[in-house]
């Protein structure tokens, strides 16, 4: 059973950084397709950044103040989030994929403050 616990979030003033954590267990962190989504209230939860084996890309929205990142020998995505702004505000949440099934964490609030 894939397991996924995000770790990081908080409350920080616009202009500020975040650097999420994602911690697989139960699968084989490399042969996964990982990705952070995010989820304002009252929205559609959305990508943000995906990372396909060394292949990242990143949303139009982020681009140039996110990075997304991996350590395969600690099982770890991160998300490295700069500039943070107000509307960057939502819950992050982890996700793997490969063709056996989609796997969600539960979720870190970022809460930014203007």
């Amino acid at each position: 059973q894939v397991h996924l616990v995000e770790s990081g979030g908080g409350l920080v003033q616009a202009g500020g950084s975040l650097r999420l954590s994602c911690v697989l267990s139960g699968g084989t962190f490399n042969t996964y397709i990982m990705g952070w989504f995010r989820q304002a209230p009252g929205k559609d939860r959305l990508l943000v950044a995906r990372l396909a084996g060394n292949n990242a890309a990143t949303s139009e929205s982020v681009e140039g103040r996110f990075t997304i990142s991996k350590d395969d020998a600690k099982n770890t995505l991160y998300l490295q989030m700069n500039n943070l702004q107000p509307d960057d505000t939502a819950v992050y949440y982890c996700n793997a994929n490969d063709l056996a099934g989609e796997y969600w964490g539960q979720g870190t609030q970022v809460t930014v403050s203007s």
